[in-house]
């Protein structure tokens, strides 16, 4: 039994401690939290939180369809501050949520902020599009791709609040663009994280079509700045598509560099092109992969009935994490994530296949490509579903990678390029 004095001591600790992590209540206003967040989702559409119910859901919602507009020009323009969002994450103050974002060296997992952040960008797009006229939205909005997450600190504490914002910041005819800033709150200021950029497209109910999306309307230069960007960035994501490796050759540079790895790889004594040796500090890059595999539960199910997509960023995050360490020898910190492609949704029900492989290093950094495909075992056919790209920075220099094959000097040019991108960013 400890003396009263003892524990008055550890209480006003305690009470420090929480001051230092968690801004006062009224600081907070009434700001949700996630699960508001993912609440209000279910809301929004009308999903039901029963599994057993999910066909009749289904159904009345392709009654929806008559809703749809049937050109943007129907759509009255909303302003930048109708979808803004502020969204807290109380871990400085709740001992049982903190543990769901706990790590076991006592950092935050960067995962589970994956999930929040999809689910935060899927609100924010169904508050542009907010029709105060339906009770429920006609839209089936999902996430199409992952720009960029940069991170602005290395170091997510388990025991601090944080918070979240975020707005539509570009539109197209379906697609929207939603920018969102995440920061923590220590030593009496909130501090920042990461930014997030993430694309979404507008379905109708049926997920089968595309739907229109109201138009964005700037209200100052600062906005106009943003739209700016949003349509620069279409047409970076434009250009990257055509200049795919799986499109094109690559350029003489890239070619260069592929043919000076082949001949560095030459057994000098032997003078033949079958005969190959690995240069000192460095991996065969067939030697540097890391596979896993999920069985898909209705428990990791969306609004819509398929995988959350925030699920699948989670585990392909959390395979190519552990890749990251098993080659470099350490425990890496991510530095970006960029253009995660969903290609298509995964069903509940389906055996999804994750493969990493580490694709490029320089330095003290990993460049690591996850790739994720749903197998049917009744016709053995394999289909890709999305394409993660993860970099990540080491407490040391690690080996450098070395492509064997063709195939794999693509892939060493894919991540040499994801990583240039994010060096210049």
């Amino acid at each position: 039994m400890f003396p009263p004095r003892f524990l008055l001591l550890r209480s006003a600790a305690s009470l420090t401690r929480r001051s230092l992590c968690s801004p006062a209540a009224s600081k907070h206003g009434k700001a949700p939290n996630m699960a508001e967040v993912r609440n209000r989702l279910r809301e929004i559409v009308g999903a039901s939180t029963n599994w057993s119910d999910h066909q009749q859901v289904m159904a009345e919602r392709a009654s929806l369809s008559s809703m749809l507009a049937e050109s943007q020009s129907e759509l009255p323009a909303k302003r930048m501050k109708d979808s803004l969002l502020e969204v807290h994450l109380p871990l400085g103050s709740e001992l049982e949520l903190r543990e769901k974002y706990l790590t076991y060296h006592n950092t935050v997992r960067f995962g589970r902020i994956l999930e929040d952040l999809d689910s935060l960008a899927v609100l924010i797009s169904y508050s542009h599009t907010y029709n105060s006229a339906l009770k429920t939205s006609p839209l089936s909005i999902v996430t199409a791709l992952v720009d960029k997450i940069d991170m602005r600190q290395h170091v997510i504490y388990p025991d601090c609040d944080i918070k979240f914002t975020g707005h539509v910041t570009w539109v197209g005819r379906s697609s929207i663009e939603a920018k969102m800033h995440m920061s923590q709150y220590r030593d009496g200021a909130y501090a920042p994280i990461l930014d997030a950029t993430f694309v979404m497209v507008a379905r109708d109910p049926t997920n089968k079509r595309a739907a229109f999306v109201n138009p964005l309307k700037p209200e100052s230069p600062e906005e106009e700045k943003l739209l700016q960007e949003g349509e620069v960035n279409k047409s970076r994501r434009t250009e990257l598509s055509t200049a795919s490796l799986l499109k094109v050759a690559p350029t003489n540079e890239e070619r260069k560099i592929i043919h000076d790895l082949f001949l560095n790889t030459l057994d000098a004594n032997t003078v033949s092109f079958r005969s190959r040796i690995l240069p000192p500090s460095s991996v065969w890059m067939e030697d540097a992969k890391l596979k896993g595999l999920e069985i898909c539960h209705p428990q990791q199910r969306n609004i819509f009935n398929r995988i959350f997509g925030g699920f699948l960023m989670r585990k392909a995050y959390e395979l190519g994490w552990a890749n990251a360490c098993s080659f470099g020898g350490c425990r890496p910190s991510v530095v970006a994530v960029d253009d995660i492609l969903f290609q298509k949704p995964v069903e509940i029900g389906s055996l999804l296949m994750l493969s990493s492989q580490v694709c490029y290093t320089q330095g003290k950094y990993i460049q690591v490509r996850v790739h994720s495909e749903v197998f049917d075992p009744l016709t053995q056919q394999h289909s890709t579903t999305n394409i993660f790209h993860y970099t990540f920075a080491s407490d040391r220099d690690v080996p450098s990678i070395v492509p064997k094959t063709y195939g794999e000097s693509m892939l060493y040019l894919d991540g040499k390029r994801h990583f240039n991108q994010t060096v210049e960013s």
